[in-house]
């Protein structure tokens, strides 16, 4: 059984990209600038955001947060927004989810330019991505795949089970493991809240894409021996054995499933630095202009 490190990966990564745009920088491009809007203080986006701008000054970026209170109304962030559309010096830019329940989510991503959406959420990159285009795909989904790719694991052909169908994850990960490229060529089945015998589905999988938000859902009878593991699931749950009140668990039961796998990533440790890591590499190829041209 292989632990998958994605901090690892990740920091190799981010070497990989400051290496670039030192590059870049020394013969006289841009650095990329990559800007954040943070809307409230809700406790898990103010620290993935703080790992954004730490991740930026890693590679070398510039980076601008953007905060609002969480009274500000739809037209005042979406403001916000165009005006981030229009800014030359801004490469990329997101909008932290989740969103006050007053604000329309899918107005907010609808109105970011697509050239410069480095979340890949926009419909134009979305739709891109699903037809195998250029694009700028969704962080998660990419990390997941730069994961597979590092580690060498064989996905041609192979049955991956994908458990969850949101937007961010779910349905794009299916979309990148049916692709004709590596990873891809797998044979997908997507597994959701009303599918019937899930259990079922997951031990015929060669590969599980964990991403429900169910801590231990996955438990070692619905694994087959040398199956590969992918665990999406970050929740927060209380721990008296924390500082913090509370510890990160997947949706994976790891010590549990770990034995039967032939590859695993961790909770923490795994597939979280790789999105982090990924919305680098996009904000780096928005710099480049790589992608979308002006």
């Amino acid at each position: 059984m292989t632990i998958i490190d994605g901090k690892a990966v990740a920091e190799q990564i981010k070497k990989e990209i400051a290496e670039e745009v030192s590059r870049i920088v020394a013969d006289g491009g841009k650095r990329p600038h990559l800007a954040a809007i943070l809307v409230g203080h809700d406790g898990g986006s103010e620290t993935y955001v703080a790992s954004k701008v730490k991740a930026c000054e890693a590679c070398g970026f510039k980076s601008t947060l953007i905060r609002f209170e969480d009274t500000v109304s739809e037209q005042e962030l979406l403001d916000k927004v165009l005006e981030l559309n229009d800014d030359d010096d801004v490469d990329g830019f997101i909008v932290q989810l989740p969103l006050p329940k007053h604000i329309s989510e899918d107005k907010v991503i609808e109105a970011i330019d697509y050239r410069k959406d480095v979340d890949g959420f926009h419909p134009i990159n979305v739709g891109r991505m699903s037809i195998g285009l250029p694009c700028y795909v969704s962080a998660t989904p990419a990390g997941i795949v730069e994961l597979i790719s590092r580690y060498h694991i064989e996905t041609a052909g192979k049955r991956c089970v994908i458990l969850g169908r949101s937007n961010i994850v779910g349905k794009p990960m299916a979309a990148l493991m049916m692709r004709k490229a590596y990873p891809g060529d797998c044979t997908v089945t997507v597994c959701h809240s009303r599918s019937k015998n899930i259990a079922d589905e997951c031990r015929q999988a060669d590969i599980i894409i964990a991403a429900l938000g169910q801590p231990e859902f996955v438990k070692a009878d619905m694994v087959k021996d040398g199956a590969v593991i992918i665990d999406v699931g970050t929740t927060r749950v209380p721990s008296a054995l924390t500082k913090s009140g509370y510890k990160l668990k997947g949706d994976v039961k790891y010590d549990e499933v770990a034995p039967r796998c032939s590859y695993i990533t961790p909770v923490p440790g795994g597939v979280g630095p790789m999105t982090i890591v990924s919305l680098m590499r996009n904000t780096l190829l928005a710099g480049k202009k790589a992608i979308y041209k002006d």
